[in-house]
């Protein structure tokens, strides 16, 4: 209809010149007409072998994403990543059959692994095996990581959530009303996310001349005489509230504590915690982004996003302690 030949049909669809072949605005410009005149859709496999891409973004999860509990720690980052994803002209393909390793891990390669399918994945999850990373990076597998990752034989392509100066600016505050004993209660260990809060927390209250106490779980924290108390994970502060409570302690009078994330296990509460934000829909939508730049010219780009600290109501001055003004935070 447009009276020119398939190729350049092809090569117009896909936005392509082909050798010396060298199409003029006026037959790029009749070819469009027509298609549009036509409703033409192109082949979706004919165009994947053209530009070498199936323009489809897997998503690789190492925990489950569809939990029965209305409120997913993973809901806004997929929020996120479609998005963009949709944004950028892209399917999404969730590998959904990965082999269960130990009754609870996932992991990426296995003999019914369907990664390749996609033209580059996300990844998700807490803990990410480092196995895996290492043999993606091996094998030249376009990926990025939902979270900062240690190196694994190479530089992790990723985008994270900064958490360090966030627990900073939190412990500032908290030292600035007179707290001089703080106690971090979680892990700190294992997922990078963890050690970097845990991280923050130690550089933060040895600049401000604190006293910090690590403790891995909430057992004997009424026995140390800490006056605010920085929780890793949401469920950790519920159930020091409730411990508190139980005790005849009023939070924030008595104690005040401060929660350093989102949930990642089912907890229902209406306590407004002072605390941060984590970046989840935006880290979504970024971790998209850094994948097409992997795709389009390699290499392992990194990135890290600020959390939003939120004001909450469970942080106060210390009983009968003289309160400094506290830093303004933007």
């Amino acid at each position: 209809m447009a009276g020119v030949s398939q190729t350049t049909v092809s090569l117009v669809l896909n936005g392509r010149a082909e050798g010396e072949v060298r199409i003029s605005q006026e037959t790029r410009d009749r070819v469009l007409q027509v298609i549009r005149e036509t409703g033409y859709v192109a082949d979706p496999v004919a165009r994947r072998l053209a530009d070498r891409r199936n323009r489809i973004l897997g998503v690789f999860t190492y925990e489950a994403v569809f939990p029965a509990e209305s409120a997913d720690f993973y809901h806004p980052f997929l929020v996120g990543i479609e998005e963009c994803a949709e944004e950028a002209g892209c399917d999404l393909l969730l590998f959904t059959s990965a082999k269960v390793v130990q009754g609870e891990r996932r992991r990426i390669f296995s003999a019914e692994s369907r990664i390749r399918l996609a033209d580059g994945c996300v990844l998700l999850g807490r803990t990410v095996d480092k196995d895996d990373l290492a043999r993606l990076l091996t094998e030249g597998i376009p990926f990025v990581s939902v979270g900062r990752r240690d190196d694994a034989g190479g530089p992790v392509p990723y985008v994270g959530a900064d958490y360090p100066p966030a627990v900073r600016a939190l412990v500032e505050r908290a030292a600035a009303l007179g707290h001089r004993r703080l106690a971090y209660v979680g892990v700190g260990v294992g997922a990078e996310s963890y050690s970097d809060r845990l991280r923050g927390f130690t550089e933060a209250v040895a600049a401000v001349g604190a006293e910090g106490l690590h403790l891995t779980s909430a057992d004997g924290l009424f026995d140390t005489g800490a006056t605010a108390v920085l929780a890793e994970e949401l469920a950790d502060g519920v159930a020091i509230v409730r411990a508190a409570r139980e005790r005849g302690l009023d939070v924030p009078r008595d104690l005040s504590v401060l929660v350093l994330g989102a949930h990642t296990t089912p907890v229902r509460t209406d306590i407004d915690f002072t605390g941060l934000r984590i970046p989840r829909r935006e880290m979504g939508r970024r971790a998209v982004e850094l994948l097409t730049q992997v795709l389009e010219s390699g290499g392992a780009p990194q990135d890290m996003l600020p959390c939003e600290l939120v004001e909450g109501s469970t942080l106060a001055p210390v009983q009968n302690a003289p309160v400094q003004n506290a830093p303004v935070q933007n």
